[in-house]
């Protein structure tokens, strides 16, 4: 019984979050699970990264996870620089990922759209 467990775990997941100051946690979470596939796929065909197709217009505080070659990069805004043990115990829980770096862009921050680049 104590090997199905490992049949529980969720798989690593890139996707997109919105973050609440006030109740510290994320709301619209929306996110795909990253197979081992998708990986090798990506790999044959050349294609550097693997994020969430869905764009977000929401101009709150936000982030995107994906899956750049051999690693996860969360992109966030200067917003997230003073919390980002906090946004890493998030992270952890929301997609499951076993690791990840932080990459700042202006893009991410307040009142900034999506420019549609990773």
């Amino acid at each position: 019984m104590a090997d199905m467990k490992s049949f529980d775990e969720p798989m690593p997941a890139v996707g997109i979050f919105w973050y609440d100051p006030e109740e510290h946690d994320f709301f619209g979470v929306y996110k795909k699970e990253l197979t081992p596939k998708m990986v090798e796929e990506a790999k044959t065909d050349g294609i550097k990264v693997i994020n969430y197709d869905k764009p977000d217009y929401n101009k709150d505080t936000k982030g995107r996870v994906a899956w750049a070659a051999d690693h996860f990069i969360v992109f966030v805004g200067q917003w997230a620089k003073d919390i980002e043990p906090e946004l890493t115990e998030l992270i952890e829980k929301y997609f499951a990922l076993p690791y990840f770096e932080f990459r700042y862009d202006e893009h991410w921050d307040l009142g900034h759209g999506w420019s549609g680049d990773l």
